[in-house]
């Protein structure tokens, strides 16, 4: 929207001025005002592209600034020459500060672009970047228990960022990987046969053995047999969350009995990249075969990862990890390279941990101990678009706290709740009455009318946003102050006016964009839009 296209002309006049000279052209940026009032002193969009200049041509940052300001407004001296596009949306460009320029949206451009969207002519998820197809894996819990709630987040962020992704063009896989090998599931046959008080030898219990209802609902289960029985639950907790899979990656049966590992193992011995010490193989400063010949979990990820990269030949690896992996990133990054992966098609993302907080004190939780609220629990407690609310709203790089009482409240103190009523009151509304096919949106001037107008025009910026970064909690945040702007103008200007046809047909304009605007931003979390509440 009027970003990128203003980003895009002062690239245009870096090009022509600064690049001739042999300057740079990158590392400024233009930002959106995050004000949520219709008009401020800073304007609608600030650029320091002047500032980053300047201290790279030892000019002065304001003169730079009023240069590429007047390149922007310059008319054409001649019918060949064209003038910039911005001049089709800017009201005025104000140098604030040490140098920064400040961009106006004029009223028209903003009126304009909404009849866009009503007309269904302006896609709010468009792209301009390359298409990617791209493989998406999270949640990924060992199936040695039930999915608990600290999986929750993970696999709900995971599943909106899917969403997006795919919304604005990429071929996402979404991918769960089973460790259906290795230590954790022999330490789960363990654990069963220590419920059942048959192990080998009377051998001692062990601290780490898994415990707790479920375990003990698995006597006289193998170790393969449990994982069977308990990687069936996590996939019909999932189907309950909402939260879809199209690749069920078994360690076991796509690695290990396929001998990826191995192979894995004699490519990096074929580039020299493996060292002998102690009696095992290490790569850099990770262990791929232990002293006793036995692999490595890190081994069966870069197997893992060369399936992606290599055999699959996805474009890009997003992996979502909890918390307990945070060590392990550089590990993996290192481990691409020796792939000969380019690392930054790697991106991993940590999830912080969960605390469950009741009538203000944190409900204690532990998997191994089988003290644990599970996401069915959490399910039932709270309702799917609760739960999905709560842990999408934050960045996954905070530790966060899960307000049970909150989460189950019914009232504006609820974001999601607050939200849904939003949507709920615009259809309300346009059951009332509906716009017309050519609404004046020119009769808008309200103060309220244009802080709506500039809300619900931010929708496509969000998500390429989003696209760029990964931070899915931007668009939660989004659609709950695009809900305060709606209100705000719902509660101070009449919608309906019977003695005034015309401002009716476009308030009522405006109420369906936001309706379809917060809708479709539901959407994308995957949570509910209802109609009535």
């Amino acid at each position: 929207m009027f970003r990128a296209e203003i980003k895009e002309e002062i690239k245009k006049i870096v090009k022509k001025i600064f690049l001739a000279q042999g300057g740079p052209t990158l590392g400024w940026s233009v930002e959106r005002s995050e004000s949520a009032s219709w008009r401020t002193e800073h304007g609608d969009y600030s650029s320091n592209a002047a500032l980053v200049l300047a201290k790279r041509e030892t000019k002065n940052p304001r003169e730079v600034a009023e240069e590429i300001k007047q390149q922007l407004l310059r008319r054409p001296t001649s019918k060949s020459e064209k003038t910039f596009d911005v001049l089709k949306f800017i009201e005025r460009v104000e140098i604030a500060g040490p140098g920064f320029l400040n961009f106006f949206i004029s009223r028209s451009a903003l009126t304009a672009e909404l009849q866009g969207i009503l007309k269904n002519k302006k896609s709010i998820f468009k792209s301009n970047n390359d298409k990617l197809r791209i493989n998406l894996e999270f949640v990924s819990a060992n199936p040695t228990g039930p999915l608990t709630m600290a999986n929750s987040r993970g696999g709900f962020y995971g599943d909106a960022l899917a969403n997006i992704l795919k919304a604005v063009g990429h071929k996402v896989t979404r991918e769960y990987f089973i460790n259906d090998a290795g230590n954790q599931i022999k330490l789960l046959g363990e654990s069963i046969l220590a419920a059942e008080g048959n192990l080998p030898a009377g051998g001692p219990v062990k601290e780490e053995y898994y415990k707790g209802a479920y375990i003990k609902k698995l006597k006289g289960k193998t170790a393969d047999e449990a994982v069977k029985i308990l990687l069936s639950g996590i996939k019909k907790s999932l189907k309950k969350a909402g939260i879809k899979f199209d690749v069920w990656f078994s360690e076991e049966k796509n690695l290990r009995k396929k001998g990826e590992l191995k192979k894995v193992l004699e490519l990096l011995n074929k580039k020299k990249l493996l060292k002998e010490r102690g009696g095992a193989l290490w790569l850099g400063d990770a262990v791929a075969v232990k002293s006793n010949q036995e692999y490595t979990y890190f081994l069966a990820d870069l197997a893992y990862h060369y399936d992606k990269f290599i055999k699959r030949k996805f474009d890009l690896v997003i992996n979502i990890w909890g918390a307990d992996h945070h060590g392990y990133v550089a590990r993996m990054q290192k481990g691409a390279e020796a792939l000969s992966v380019n690392p930054a098609r790697l991106k991993i993302i940590i999830m912080q941990l969960v605390r469950l907080i009741s009538q203000g004190k944190e409900v204690k939780m532990s998997k191994r101990a089988g003290e644990f609220i599970t996401l069915d629990d959490l399910l039932k407690e709270v309702g799917l678009d609760a739960a999905r609310w709560f842990f999408l709203e934050r960045s996954p790089d905070t530790h966060m706290d899960f307000d049970l009482d909150l989460a189950k409240e019914r009232s504006k103190k609820n974001p999601v709740y607050y939200v849904q009523y939003a949507h709920a009151r615009a259809c309300s509304i346009l059951r009332k009455g509906k716009a017309g096919k050519k609404p004046n949106l020119q009769l808008l001037i309200q103060p309220e009318e244009f802080t709506l107008i500039k809300k619900i025009l931010q929708l496509s910026e969000i998500i390429e946003d989003i696209t760029g970064d990964f931070q899915v909690h931007r668009l939660t945040r989004y659609v709950y102050e695009l809900a305060q702007a709606f209100t705000n103008f719902y509660e101070k200007q009449h919608v309906i006016d019977k003695e005034n046809k015309e401002l009716t047909q476009a308030r009522l304009a405006l109420v369906s964009a936001t309706q379809k605007t917060i809708k479709n931003g539901l959407n994308l979390l995957g949570i509910s839009a209802p109609e009535k509440m």
